[in-house]
Order: structure tokens, then C-alpha cells, then sequence
């Protein structure tokens, strides 16, 4: 046995308000490592893993990946300061920002013109064949789809 503080998995996920799960999911991913495996199974980590969970989720709320972060930590682990990749990261996250902000402007502004347009539609003209004679319109080459934009992201 160690002679420095070990905790369980459950002090850990007490002192980050991170559930147990998370923490094993965290471990799976590479981004924990226990100290020691307890011959009765239980993981045991360093005090130090409370602020490596704390950086995780900080680095989170600024939109890192976990796999990102797992970069992050690796260049830590290697005895680097990680600072340089860390901005490397966030000058990449703002250009995909700035693309998106301008797909989603480009998307309300399509919308807008599809809700002027139908706002003079009189419903007695409108197709009864169709599920929503307004959505009928619709060309199907819609490139501005928000919905687009999440699955490439």
C-alpha cells in the first residue's frame, strides 16, 4: 500500500459533484488513471484526480471534447505545457463558430423570406393534396438546414 491520501471513486465523485458513472466513463476514455486496484476491486485515486476532474469539466463548459481534452491531458502526462494546443484548439473552435453563425444567419434569413411568403397565401388557395401545401413549396436542395450544421459538427 501507498503512503500518500487515496480515494475512493465515490470521494471523488462527492468532491467534483461528478456521478461514479461519469468518472468510470472518464477512466474508459483514458482521461483518469486509479493509483491502485484495491485487492478488493475497489479503484483508488490520487488527491490530484480531483482537480484533474475539476480541469475536465471546466475545459468542457469551453466547449473541449473529451477527446480534445484527452490531448490536453497527454502533453501534460509527457511533462509539456499544453498551453500552445489549448490555443491552437480555440482559434479552431472560433472559425468553426464564425462558419456556423454565418450558416445559421444565411438559414433565419431563408426562413424569413419562406414566412413572407406564405403570410400571403390565402388558405383557400392552398392545395388540399398536399400534407402542408406551404411545405410543398419548399425546394428540397435546402443547404442553410441547421440540422445539417449539428451532424458535422
Amino acid at each position: 500500500m501507498t503512503t500518500t491520501a487515496r480515494l475512493k471513486i465515490g470521494d471523488v465523485a462527492q468532491q467534483t459533484g461528478v456521478s461514479v458513472g461519469t468518472l468510470r466513463y472518464y477512466e474508459t476514455l483514458k482521461l483518469l488513471y486509479p493509483i491502485e486496484r484495491g485487492d478488493n476491486g475497489y479503484r483508488y485515486y490520487s488527491m490530484e484526480t480531483v482537480q484533474q476532474v475539476q480541469f475536465i469539466k471546466k475545459a468542457q463548459s469551453l466547449g473541449f471534447s473529451l477527446d480534445e481534452i484527452r490531448q490536453i491531458l497527454d502533453v501534460r502526462d509527457r511533462g509539456g505545457t499544453p498551453c500552445d494546443l489549448v490555443q491552437d484548439l480555440l482559434v479552431s473552435k472560433i472559425e468553426q463558430l464564425n462558419s456556423q453563425i454565418f450558416q445559421m444567419t444565411m438559414f433565419r434569413a431563408e426562413l424569413k423570406q419562406y414566412r413572407d411568403r406564405w403570410a400571403g397565401i390565402p388558405a383557400s388557395q392552398q392545395n388540399d393534396s398536399a400534407i402542408c401545401p406551404l411545405i410543398a413549396t419548399v425546394s428540397a436542395k435546402t443547404n442553410s438546414n441547421p440540422k445539417k450544421l449539428r451532424s458535422s459538427s
